[in-house]
């Protein structure tokens, strides 16, 4: 005898309505038709009963069907939205139904059934067939079956997503103990955690994205086997690192849509995640860093967020989403800054930096994100170096060239300058997380104790703060956007040579005096300079 569920009702809005309506009637032209066994039951499922439920309004709706495949249900209701009584009752306008989208079947992709998806009345709403999964030791890629709706209910990540409003009935049905967990604020798994996980260890990741985003606590007994050896060796094995990358993405994106990144690295670091997410899986004898003090770092990039205010460090530094985000993929990486670098052979390229492979590798970054994180690690020692020479009040302070033109270098290789100087903020507070902070610190980068004392006296943020007002001072924040007075065929012309190997150091020469000379609009004087070393520069006589 099947299980009855739990139930609750909720208010729907007039658009709701509206929607609600129109899929009842189709499902009722589907009965009429005679061409199911027992009449169509429409449930919507997962994350819109949930948000719902916490007073936040979503426009994906997934419709699960009972009786009939998403794309078979959505013909017939195309059908129906083509008759003229079905258009004047329902009030529908030409722009209110948009065209059927059939999404195939992509277990790599986490699409482990056909799916159908129209837009109405302003909703993205996908139609498939409730349906139970079976699935091997080897694949996470489950054999697929039509289901009931408590089957259904079980095979999802989290009892709050196994939740149903059954369209006919006008009530949530809960045939787990989604309700309870919703109101305990707990994620928890329908069925027994170990097996859950075994069977798709990307639900560990997926809890986690969940966890973090609603603010809710991850049921002790699931978290106990999160971290289970044999739980993270199935997560290497089973599930592809595109996979990896997506979840992780989607917990550490978009602080203003509700995610929490923090609390999402937060639990990454105390399953003790870590290892198996943010490393190069390919390669066995990859070191393991210490990550101690990682939640340093986590809390010093939230600590700079939340007090975001006009000029302050963040404000400066993080100045978009995508910024946002890379921020957070950063700070996911630091633990690796203080791991020397892998060995470099003679001949060849040098290998990229361990905290590179591990984005490239872990969560399978793209290359602008890989030449970031590359970037950042390669820049953070001329990067702290004039941080201290600013708090120490070095006379170097009044060069806006050698700023300008650090800036420049910063950029030039895979731009967000700004990212590089808040990943050396990090790596600081990383090392004050340390029991000697300033043995890291000369360890890392090489510094004398006494240079860490000077920078400290400043405190660990005003120092980066007076860093940061001296660059805004000097007006050298826009420097790799600077327009040159003279370009390289001006510049071969006005000497008289022909254009050669000569060029481009020449060129740097000539943006170094444009910043020195900020109000020049004539390259006279960059010129004269070139001029002046020629032997330094190797330009050949006329």
């Amino acid at each position: 005898m099947a299980t009855q569920p739990a139930t609750t009702t909720i208010e729907l809005t007039p658009k709701e309505t509206q929607l609600k309506d129109l899929l009842l009637d189709a499902a009722k032209f589907i009965d009429e038709s005679g061409t199911v066994q027992e009449p169509v039951v429409l449930r919507w499922a997962g994350g819109w009963v949930r948000d719902k439920l916490l007073g936040i309004q979503s426009h994906d709706i997934d419709t699960a069907i009972n009786v009939m495949t998403g794309e078979a249900f959505a013909l017939k209701l195309c059908e129906l939205c083509e008759q003229s009584e079905t258009i004047k009752k329902h009030g529908i306008a030409e722009s209110d139904i948009g065209n059927l989208h059939k999404i195939a079947r992509n277990p790599e992709k986490s699409k482990h059934l056909e799916t159908t998806t129209i837009k109405l009345f302003g909703y993205d709403v996908d139609f498939v067939n409730l349906r139970k999964e079976t699935y091997t030791e080897d694949s996470r890629n489950p054999q697929m079956e039509f289901g009931t709706a408590e089957e259904d209910a079980l095979r999802r990540d989290a009892t709050v997503n196994a939740l149903f409003y059954n369209l006919n009935t006008g009530k949530v049905e809960d045939f787990t103990t989604g309700l309870a967990d919703m109101n305990a604020k707990l994620i928890r798994t329908p069925l027994e955690p170990f097996q859950t996980f075994m069977d798709d260890p990307l639900r560990v990741l997926r809890l986690i994205r969940f966890a973090s985003r609603l603010e809710f606590t991850i049921d002790p007994a699931a978290a106990q086997v999160m971290g289970d050896r044999r739980v993270l060796d199935a997560l290497r094995l089973k599930i592809s690192r595109e996979r990896v990358g997506v979840e992780v993405e989607k917990m550490l994106k978009g602080n203003n849509t509700g995610n929490h990144p923090r609390k999402a690295l937060g639990y990454i670091n105390n399953l003790e995640l870590y290892h198996t997410i943010f490393t190069d899986p390919s390669k066995p004898d990859i070191p393991t860093p210490d990550i101690s003090t990682w939640p340093a770092v986590l809390n010093c990039l939230e600590s700079l967020r939340q007090s975001k205010t006009p000029g302050s460090i963040y404000d400066v530094l993080v100045r978009s989403d995508e910024a946002a985000y890379y921020a957070w993929v950063l700070a996911a990486v630091c633990p690796w800054e203080s791991v020397d670098s892998p060995p470099h052979k003679k001949n060849g390229k040098a290998p990229p930096p361990f905290g590179t492979l591990a984005v490239r590798e872990g969560i399978k970054a793209n290359n602008k994100l890989c030449d970031l994180v590359t970037a950042a690690h390669t820049n953070i020692r001329e990067i702290m170096d004039l941080m201290i020479k600013v708090t120490s009040y070095d006379p170097i302070i009044q060069e806006r060239d050698k700023f300008g033109m650090a800036i420049r270098r910063w950029d030039s290789k895979a731009g967000h300058w700004r990212l590089q100087v808040l990943y050396a903020i990090m790596i600081e507070g990383q090392a004050l997380g340390m029991e000697d902070p300033s043995k890291a610190l000369l360890n890392l980068m090489h510094y004398a104790a006494s240079n860490w004392r000077i920078a400290t006296d400043h405190g660990f943020a005003s120092g980066w703060q007076l860093f940061l007002d001296l660059l805004q001072e000097l007006d050298v924040m826009d420097a790799p956007s600077l327009k040159r007075l003279i370009d390289g065929t001006q510049l071969a012309k006005a000497l008289g040579v022909k254009p050669g190997r000569w060029m481009a150091p020449a060129l740097e020469v000539c943006v170094a005096w444009q910043l020195r000379h900020p109000e020049a609009t004539d390259p006279a004087g960059a010129i004269e300079e070139v001029r002046s070393r020629r032997a330094e520069l190797g330009i050949p006589e006329k």
